[in-house]
């Protein structure tokens, strides 16, 4: 990599002048977040790939072929629960590669992971694509599910210690902003591919390949926006008109940071995980059976009638099964929304206490799910799911805050991409205890409408773990925090470097004046490459459009299917 390009790619070319709009970062990190958050919506591929092959109809393996035979097979093919794995896939590389890169990315700085995240997201499906084209399932869990699922980790926690440090004064609001997007790029990303495989499909394609393709370059050109739009605070900015809280005025939120070497080993760092694995473990169950649940638990009373769903006829089923599609569709908007209204809460009432209610709140919902199913309420049950995966989402958008509470902001992104590893055991943790849950209840004789009951007073169980987990949590000791001298040996970007780097700019454009030599441009001229005061009130507007629209697309499409729930 040459000297320009790897200074045009370093921590320092993306510190902002003190006059820069500290609005314009969190569309930045939303054009990343609404793009691999997509990772939530790769279900909509499932039912087309499981007849690549037959096109109008699944073509099955022959019996005598072996698990690994069919994996290698392109004549025949592939099984849903196969091609479910990517999501184990997805979710643990995703928390593997953020505990791995995250302290890379400290020193990195965003714009480069944003730039890797791309790569490596966008590279996925193309190699994705190539996978349907030849018909191997393996490269398509190599592409997206290895390689994208590492693009997944680097761009989920790129804007966090960013937007951290530029809203000092609103941490949760922030970073719910910005994982805000994660949860919303399902939203946008599932009706697009439904309209791009119908646009590409074929009497011999299914449209999955092209779609993959087409959704690559349309991301990566998101993704790159969003990267070479991050920009830093220089070291000691704030906002203009905020006075940090006196130290002591409360003992939740330090002033000073921990190293991400002592972080990780801490107490706290282990009970904030367990805070948020025990949260997760309990939605992400909820999110995979969502619509199953619906309809089973209430069968014929979607649609007016006293029937069981075992009784339904398969007209019935299809009804019902719309109706749940508006269900999990209206669990998707209360995920999204709950990221930003609890994280911003979070700031009134503090990290501790949100969890608190997380737990309390849910635990409660959890507890009386199975009564609200038995009296036949649907609008309650409904209304208890609606809140309790607000708060599955209020969990992941709160806990980067809880962190940089805990730990300070030096190395929070670091300290937050080894935490994802709770994500990682939760995305297997859930789902098992749910599924396996269901499918014993049944076995044993249960009905379909009572085997929810003994898993939802579990995940109650999960839920009060977590609150002693939240209530261990103490302020970190003082002997763990890194010196004044240890904070300026890590930055890259103190006060002093950025005036050095101010003085050889204007040197420079002396000299030039003057027709002198000079020495080469310094590396943080990108300096001057931020928006002004002046401009900065249309590239704020733009910058807002180009995310916002999508995103309101894609719940508008998400509204009009959960519409049908109430009618």
């Amino acid at each position: 990599m040459s000297a320009l390009s790897h200074s045009f790619f370093s921590r320092e070319r993306t510190i902002a002048p003190d006059n820069y709009n500290r609005w314009l970062v969190p569309p930045a990190a939303l054009a990343i977040h609404l793009c691999i958050g997509m990772a939530y919506g790769f279900s909509v591929f499932w039912l087309p790939l499981s007849k690549a092959v037959g096109i109008t109809a699944p073509i099955a393996c022959a019996t005598d072929l072996s698990w690994l035979d069919t994996i290698f097979a392109a004549n025949c093919d592939w099984k849903i629960s196969d091609l479910g794995w990517m999501f184990t896939l997805f979710f643990v590389f995703l928390g593997s590669a953020a505990a791995i890169w995250g302290g890379w990315l400290e020193h990195a700085g965003p714009r480069k992971a944003g730039l890797v995240a791309a790569l490596c997201w966008c590279g996925g499906l193309v190699i994705s694509a190539f996978g349907v084209s030849v018909h191997q399932i393996w490269i398509m869990w190599l592409g997206s599910g290895i390689i994208g699922g590492i693009g997944l980790g680097l761009g989920y926690i790129s804007p966090v210690s960013t937007l951290i440090k530029w809203f000092p004064d609103r941490r949760g609001m922030a970073t719910g902003m910005a994982i805000m997007g994660f949860g919303g790029g399902a939203m946008v990303g599932a009706p697009l591919a439904n309209n791009l495989m119908t646009y590409f499909k074929s009497p011999t394609s299914v449209g999955v390949a092209e779609t993959f393709l087409a959704m690559a370059a349309i991301y990566f050109i998101f993704m790159v926006c969003g990267a070479l739009g991050y920009r830093v605070p220089r070291d000691g900015w704030k906002p203009a008109g905020w006075t940090p809280p006196e130290a002591g005025a409360s003992s939740m939120i330090t002033h000073r940071h921990v190293h991400l070497d002592k972080a990780w080993k801490t107490p706290q760092f282990w009970l904030i995980w367990g805070v948020l694995c025990l949260n997760v473990s309990a939605g992400i169950g909820v999110i995979g059976m969502a619509s199953p649940m619906l309809q089973e638990v209430f069968g014929g009373q979607l649609l007016g009638n006293t029937l069981k769903f075992g009784e339904l006829s398969p007209e019935q089923k299809t009804s019902i099964a719309a109706i749940a599609a508006g269900f999990t569709g209206l669990l998707s908007l209360f995920n999204i929304g709950g990221r930003f209204f609890w994280a911003s809460i979070s700031d009134k009432l503090g990290r501790k206490a949100t969890y608190f209610t997380f737990f309390v709140l849910g635990g409660a919902l959890y507890y009386m799910a199975p009564t609200t199913a038995h009296l036949g309420s649907t609008f309650l049950f409904v209304t208890s799911f609606c809140v309790i995966l607000s708060m599955y989402g209020g969990g992941f958008a709160t806990v980067p805050a809880y962190l940089a509470d805990m730990f300070g902001t030096h190395m929070v992104g670091a300290i937050h991409g080894r935490l994802l590893t709770a994500w990682s055991t939760a995305g297997v943790i859930g789902p098992v205890l749910v599924n396996y849950l269901r499918e014993y209840q049944l076995a044993a004789g249960v009905s379909r409408a009572d085997a929810y009951d003994q898993t939802m007073y579990i995940l109650a169980l999960l839920l009060l773990g977590g609150f002693i987990c939240n209530l261990l949590i103490k302020p970190v000791s003082e002997h763990l925090f890194m010196t004044d001298e240890e904070v300026a040996a890590e930055t890259k970007t103190s006060i002093k470097a950025v005036h050095d780097q101010e003085n050889r700019l204007a040197d420079f454009e002396d000299a030039v004046e003057e027709g002198k030599e000079s020495e080469p441009l310094p590396d943080s001229s990108a300096l001057t490459l931020a928006p002004t005061t002046g401009s900065s009130g249309l590239a704020l507007v733009l910058a807002w459009a180009a995310v916002g629209i999508p995103l309101g697309w894609g719940i508008w499409v998400t509204l009009q299917k959960a519409v049908i729930l109430f009618k």
